[in-house]
């Protein structure tokens, strides 16, 4: 399944998309979203979130 970010946790800070191997974060309003067509499932959003905002969908 693909992630998708907790809006409401999500602290604008963009260190989920810098870590996108593919590039399916996008920054919106101050708060980032996932494509989940390009989601390739890597987690490497996760794994650098400092709030835990990226979350299997």
């Amino acid at each position: 399944m693909a992630f998708k970010i907790d809006k409401d946790t999500c602290i604008g800070c963009g260190a989920c998309a810098a870590d996108c191997p593919v590039s399916c974060i996008t920054e919106n309003d101050g708060k980032y979203e996932i494509d989940p067509e390009q989601c390739i499932e890597c987690g490497a959003c996760a794994g650098n979130c400092p709030v835990g905002a990226p979350q299997q969908a």
